[in-house]
């Protein structure tokens, strides 16, 4: 089976895990505040804050921003089920915004006319989280002109995104929201096996965040309340979490990272020759920002209406042997959220999305022999 994503392991990522094996800290040691800064530089932001997933990421974003019981927070119906579930976590309820029929990210067009009716019903989000989906960067110019017009946060999902650009800076820099998200599982751009970190400029959120990762416990004199007894003495100021990442995963992200540059060229000179490959076919091919960089997480196809249903392509290339997946079912079909009383919008950009989109094999390791794999089988199970 050829997946539709996987890990690049070097030598050099294994001797640095091994590294820290024999090191004195398997946790809490010196790695991980290095990885952070380095994903800091690389991205133009003051501060990284890692942490053991993207989820425990957003969460952690959302609570320190102080989203609670009462508050909304709106996002993309196209996402990963994390996306939405770091507002309930917070005791938050949970909107969805359609998609840009182009890009597939949040669309600052329908964002816009939502925003006038919630002002009217005096039900305005706290807020809002784009998702870079595919590694495409969303429109953040626009969504952030509207978060200052309606007064909301922005909190970026990019888990496909590091490595991304828009305009003339990376995704992470802070430029149009308070922080931003980035996720290291083993099929992302670079991997810490799990593992993501928030980027952020604001010296505040950064100490929030930091404090909240960690049970909420402090050593520092100046955020204790009472007097230190001594050496030993903590204090928990704040209700916490142990979302700490190790230090074995920090060492591999940071060898990883100095392949990001191969990496990233790499998906990109697969993405073009797969537009070239997939011309003659009734498929839709991803469309790519002039403006923009994508990191190119996935590449989604979507199978044009007239001909096969996506079920019938899908399990077809999936008995030809190649691990073709859906990404995503919207997140308001859940039953879950189903479940939560909100009356959802149509979303018919995103229902269209849905029954059209299957993601094909897209990693750096995939060579041009199976591509050509790839593109076979689709050929054929388009009939």
């Amino acid at each position: 089976m050829i997946p539709y994503g996987r890990q690049s392991i070097s030598q050099a990522d294994i001797d640095a895990v091994v590294a820290v094996l024999g090191s004195d800290f398997l946790t809490q040691g010196p790695v991980v505040p290095q990885f952070e800064e380095a994903v800091a530089q690389r991205v133009r932001a003051r501060h990284g804050i890692a942490a053991n997933s993207a989820t425990s990421a957003l969460h952690l974003a959302c609570a320190a921003l102080g989203l609670g019981p009462g508050d909304w927070l709106w996002t993309s119906p196209i996402t990963f089920l994390a996306s939405a579930n770091c507002a309930r976590y917070c005791g938050a309820s949970v909107d969805f915004v359609d998609i840009d029929p182009r890009s597939h990210n949040l669309s600052p067009a329908a964002l816009e006319e939502k925003l006038q009716r919630a002002e009217r019903e005096g039900r305005l989000p706290k807020l809002v989280m784009p998702v870079h989906l595919c590694g495409q960067p969303a429109d953040l110019p626009a969504i952030h002109a509207l978060s200052r017009r309606y007064g909301f946060h922005v909190v970026e999902d990019a888990s496909h995104a590091i490595g991304a650009t828009l305009g003339d800076g990376p995704i992470g820099d802070g430029r149009y929201s308070d922080a931003t998200v980035f996720s290291f599982h083993p099929v992302k751009i670079i991997t810490t096996a799990e593992g993501g970190l928030l980027s952020t400029q604001d010296d505040a959120l950064a100490a929030r965040l930091r404090l909240l990762r960690s049970h909420g416990m402090t050593r520092e004199p100046a955020e204790m309340e009472g007097e230190s007894e001594g050496g030993w003495y903590y204090e928990q100021v704040a209700l916490g979490y142990n979302y700490r990442m190790t230090e074995l995963q920090a060492a591999l992200g940071l060898s990883q990272l100095q392949r990001i540059d191969a990496f990233l060229a790499r998906r990109h000179e697969l993405a073009d020759r797969y537009d070239r490959l997939l011309a003659g076919l009734p498929v839709q091919t991803p469309w790519r920002d002039p403006g923009s960089r994508s990191a190119l997480h996935l590449y989604v196809v979507r199978v044009r209406p007239g001909g096969r249903s996506r079920r019938e392509v899908f399990d077809a290339m999936r008995a030809s042997g190649i691990g073709v997946n859906v990404h995503y079912i919207p997140v308001h079909h859940q039953p879950y959220y189903q479940e939560q009383g909100v009356a959802y919008d149509p979303m018919p950009e995103a229902e269209a999305y849905y029954r059209e989109a299957i993601s094909l094999p897209m990693y750096a390791g995939l060579t041009h022999a199976q591509q050509d794999e790839v593109v076979a089988a689709l050929a054929r199970a388009l009939g």
